[in-house]
């Protein structure tokens, strides 16, 4: 699950001018959405001129990427993270950990709703990320292995990123905000929790319903 909320801290010595103008486009991406956000008010946020921002990314297109990328590795690294410290993990202590920084997770809701090729290129490199880690976390047995780890790494990365775009509805159903402290989320951790930890079919019904997917039911279905 996603549940990581940080970048750059203001503290952080690499408060380079392209740093900083990162930063307040990832804050501008989230409130507005990457569409209705101009370079101008990017500039403005990040107290430099227009040019200067085109200087450093060529384009909003550019900025953006740079903003994908930056997203990416902050997930990949938590995650990673996470996953080393085993099975003396505190997921509470983890998040709260997390939340300092940009609105991340603001800023993943807002791009995805947009639909670009950047898009695309940032949830394949996140489902990429999430093979890697999770072969950590069953190395250091935090999670069961799989018999297909691309497959579970796809389904989860694009439940976590689909439940982003759906906040609104997470909200209403459960009085959380995904995009918010996640620290304060648990009517939605909990409930992902139980499915991810306990599952909800019995041994039987999960052999049968595998077998039925499977060409002649001992064959792995390709990722």
């Amino acid at each position: 699950m996603l549940n990581m909320d940080s970048a750059t801290s203001a503290t952080d010595p690499d408060r380079t001018t392209r740093a900083r103008i990162r930063d307040a486009a990832l804050r501008c991406f989230a409130d507005a959405g990457v569409s209705d956000t101009s370079v101008r008010t990017i500039a403005e946020a990040a107290e430099v001129s227009p040019g200067l921002v085109i200087h450093h990314f060529g384009s909003k297109d550019g900025l953006r990427v740079a903003c994908d990328e930056h997203v990416a590795g902050l997930v990949r690294s938590r995650k990673q993270e996470s996953m080393r410290q085993g099975p003396g993990l505190d997921p509470v202590a983890a998040l709260r950990g997390q939340a300092d920084g940009p609105p991340v997770l603001a800023y993943l809701a807002a791009t995805l709703r947009d639909g670009s090729p950047q898009v695309a290129e940032l949830v394949d490199e996140m489902v990429a990320d999430a093979v890697d880690y999770m072969a950590e976390g069953e190395a250091n047995g935090l999670l069961q292995p799989s018999d297909d780890p691309y497959g579970r790494a796809a389904v989860l990365t694009v439940w976590s990123l689909g439940a982003l775009v759906l906040n609104e509805h997470v909200g209403r159903l459960l009085d959380v905000d995904l995009l918010g402290d996640p620290a304060q989320a648990s009517a939605y951790f909990l409930p992902a929790l139980e499915l991810l930890g306990r599952g909800v079919l019995t041994e039987t019904l999960y052999g049968q319903a595998r077998a039925s997917f499977t060409a002649d039911g001992d064959q792995e279905v390709a990722p």
